[in-house]
């Protein structure tokens, strides 16, 4: 479906945001089968890791080498800086350094990581690829308005986390995707 989606809307890039968890992990694995499905470049994946205040650095490290081991181009962008304005903005706490770790808190970091992938899909173009799965979306566990939600398209939105686990794991232990697939 992506792929036919790509296919009518003339474009030949997709952004996508890779965390290093299962969501972003899985979403990657789907966009490099369909570009390689395509006959086009991986590097058409456009992929940035966006660490905020709690990103650890186990999650950062798996971010980058997945990116590099599909041959997306891969890119990092702080959106720490960005998210501090934002709650001076609001008259945070956090801003002034008081621990407040409150919904606004979290909201302002997911809707600054979409809100940089709109706008680097508007400037590279391509489509932004949704990360979140049905899980999520059926317990509410996502960012409504600019946040994780939205998307040009989202490969995960029908794939329960339950099963995403498993494809991830299917795909790691078979070798389907690597960088043979990308040449």
């Amino acid at each position: 479906a992506l792929a036919q989606r790509l296919v009518t809307s003339g474009l030949k890039k997709v952004v996508i945001g890779i965390s290093g968890g299962l969501d972003s992990t899985h979403a990657l694995l789907v966009c490099a089968r369909v570009m390689d499905k395509l006959k086009l470049p991986r590097t058409n994946i456009l992929a940035y890791t966006m660490p905020g205040f709690a990103t650890s650095e186990r999650t950062l490290k798996q971010a980058h080498a997945l990116m590099k081991l599909v041959g997306c181009s891969a890119q990092e962008i702080d959106i720490r800086p960005s998210c501090i304005q934002m709650l001076k903005d609001l008259g945070h706490p956090y801003s002034e350094g008081k621990e407040q770790y409150d919904i606004t808190f979290e909201n302002v970091q997911a809707g600054e990581r979409t809100n940089h992938l709109f706008r680097l899909a508007n400037h590279h173009g391509g489509l932004v690829i949704g990360t979140g799965d049905l899980s999520e979306l059926a317990l509410g566990w996502c960012t409504y308005g600019v946040g994780d939600h939205m998307s040009h398209y989202n490969v995960n939105a029908s794939v329960p986390k339950t099963l995403i686990s498993h494809l991830v794991r299917w795909v790691a232990e078979s070798g389907v995707i690597g960088r043979n697939d990308a040449q």
